[in-house]
């Protein structure tokens, strides 16, 4: 049995088809089992969410008969009264421990590249805390970490299409931060392609196949979304403090959180470019190619 945490997500929805595919017994930690579509009745669910991993018994069910987890679940929120750190590294932490006292042979788990203790923001800070407790631990783990992963209707492209309904396309800060955008597909290919492998303590970096700025990604989806606008570049005071006053008028409900336009300030870029995922037997495709195809 397998474990798969975030199924709902932009990987996680590219991922379970595969693993079913496969033949694998997938059972998914999900807050709303609607959210899986059709693909509900083929799996078995254990409800709850990140902001419930200090619950022994919810974890001790979800792990049951489990050999295999693929933790993919994290936020790029605060979700009150829980806090990124907790959600994303105290969360992992305390699903890695339970799964080694229940017997869990594999640990699969999505970190970020550019993850650190002395990073700027505190989503990077919490995925550093949460790899360090995965590479310690005595089972079978595997890190994949990722630069920006997009898909064709993410929270962020989508966002970036409805803004470019603007006369003008709005960039927090100057834009210049570079990443190589990895489709959700592709990543989740080199996932399944690793579970085949099986290798014990490996570091996946997945990374597309350019390298490109904050600026030229929102260019790319206003050009694709056939309205290409003018960039207009916010600064980042500004930003910070015209998000943190629209999520106290509006609370959990806003577009954007000064967290999440902060991480755009933070290039997430491979040396190794595309080694990593090719070597899983994946060549991942170009942003504009996915955006650009139905």
């Amino acid at each position: 049995m397998l474990l798969l945490t975030g199924a709902t997500g932009s990987i996680g929805s590219r991922l379970l088809p595969l693993l079913l595919e496969s033949g694998e017994d997938v059972r998914c930690l999900v807050r709303e089992p609607r959210r899986l579509g059709e693909r509900r009745v083929d799996v078995q669910i254990a409800l709850g969410d990140l902001g419930e991993m200090s619950d022994p018994y919810l974890v001790r069910q979800a792990l049951r008969g489990v050999d295999t987890v693929i933790h993919l679940a994290a936020t790029i929120r605060d979700q009150p009264p829980k806090r990124i750190e907790e959600l994303n590294g105290l969360a992992t932490v305390r699903l890695l421990r339970a799964a080694e006292r229940s017997g869990v042979e594999r640990f699969h788990f999505f970190s970020a590249l550019d993850a650190g203790a002395a990073q700027r923001t505190r989503f990077f800070r919490a995925k550093w805390l949460a790899e360090q407790a995965v590479d310690s631990s005595p089972l079978e783990t595997t890190v994949f970490a990722p630069s920006i992963v997009y898909d064709h209707s993410d929270p962020w492209i989508t966002l970036l299409r409805r803004f470019s309904f603007l006369p003008v396309l709005p960039v927090s800060g100057d834009g210049e931060a570079l990443f190589q955008p990895i489709w959700a597909a592709d990543a989740a290919r080199c996932v399944v392609a690793a579970l085949a492998a099986s290798p014990a303590r490996q570091r996946y970096e997945l990374a597309g196949p350019e390298t490109m700025s904050y600026d030229q990604m929102s260019d790319l989806v206003s050009r694709i979304a056939g309205r290409p606008r003018p960039l207009v570049h916010i600064p980042l005071p500004l930003v910070r403090s015209g998000l943190i006053a629209i999520r106290s008028l509006f609370g959990e409900a806003v577009f954007a959180t000064w967290e999440e336009a902060e991480l755009m300030e933070v290039s997430m870029v491979s040396e190794r470019g595309t080694a990593d995922a090719q070597a899983l037997g994946v060549q991942p495709r170009r942003m504009s190619d996915v955006l650009e195809s139905p």
